[in-house]
């Protein structure tokens, strides 16, 4: 897997994040006008959104141009959209909440040092939902580029030309619990559910139960996901699933379906063809190639777009 830019950002700017938080209980949120200044592919950009993204620019102390940042960020989710990626409101909330939770900020702190510095936090938001669809897309180009998955033999050989031993990956055995809520039934039932949710999973003690628990939950799904080396996890669930102990379950989260969580049946290192295959997919590309493969991926959209300046 080609090894994308994170979406929630580097240690330096969580810091400056922290340190704006208490410096800026005194300033007054600036006011910002809202005239369509671009349409790109009939999508407005408007002039807020382009004051929003100078205000991010400016907490993150990076230079560039804000108003070809918006144009960017709009031929991206106008890609990623087309390819039939969508990020969910809850995703969004959830990232949203990890970065405060990683900075040791309550949400109300986090949305203060957005509105007081201008960036407003739900153009932090539609940045982080722009971020996560791109890197999807971005894995999908890629994976079409090289012609799909490196065989487990020429991983293997190429790793050991280079003087390396076989490589050693965790195994996974995971089982998925679903607690689903309807889309129509969202708003009504949704904090319901996570209770009931939350509830079974507090008494989650292994894998060989979690069936019983279920019979008498309504609209309950028990999925057995297999085999999964740790390369392979999803991107939203890995760094829960490494966290949780074997007999354990994930915090349980709000996805498109309903309410998830996964519990961890087992887990073993593991040193094959496979695991090889894993590691050098997911090692083989660096930051750089990602860099390069996303520029030259904006410049062939900008090309085919009609981004009209009023």
């Amino acid at each position: 897997m080609l090894s994308m830019r994170k979406y929630l950002f580097s240690a330096g700017f969580a810091l400056l994040v922290a340190a704006t938080s208490a410096s800026i209980t005194m300033m007054t949120p600036p006011a910002f006008a809202s005239q369509i200044k671009y349409v790109v592919n009939n999508v407005p950009i408007t002039t807020g959104d382009i004051q929003h993204r100078a205000a991010f620019l400016r907490l993150q102390r990076k230079k560039g141009n804000a108003a070809e940042e918006m144009i960017e960020q709009t031929l991206r989710v106008a890609e990623a959209k087309r390819l039939g990626i969508r990020i969910t409101d809850a995703q969004v909330e959830a990232a949203y909440q990890r970065f405060a939770t990683t900075n040791k900020m309550q949400l109300k702190q986090l949305d203060g040092v957005m509105a007081q510095s201008g960036v407003g936090k739900e153009h932090f938001k539609e940045f982080i939902r722009s971020q996560m669809a791109w890197n999807q897309a971005l894995t999908a180009r890629h994976r079409s580029e090289s012609g799909g998955s490196v065989s487990e033999q020429d991983a293997v050989r190429r790793m050991l030309d280079k003087g390396g031993n076989k490589p050693t990956a965790m195994e996974y055995m995971l089982q998925q619990v679903i607690f689903v809520v309807p889309a129509a039934e969202r708003s009504a039932t949704l904090s319901k559910r996570k209770r009931e949710a939350d509830a079974m999973r507090a008494r989650f003690n292994g894998c060989n139960t979690s069936r019983e628990f279920a019979k008498g939950l309504i609209d309950v799904t028990v999925r057995d996901l297999g085999r999964i080396l740790a390369p392979q996890l999803p991107p939203d669930w890995a760094d829960q699933i490494k966290a949780t102990k074997v007999g354990g379950a994930t915090p349980t989260r709000e996805t498109d379906r309903g309410v998830e969580f996964i519990g961890i049946c087992s887990s073993r290192e593991v040193s094959d063809d496979k695991a090889a295959q894993m590691v050098f997919q997911s090692e083989g590309s660096s930051g750089k190639d990602a860099d390069a493969l996303s520029t030259k991926y904006v410049e062939e959209l900008r090309k085919k777009a009609r981004i009209v300046e009023r």
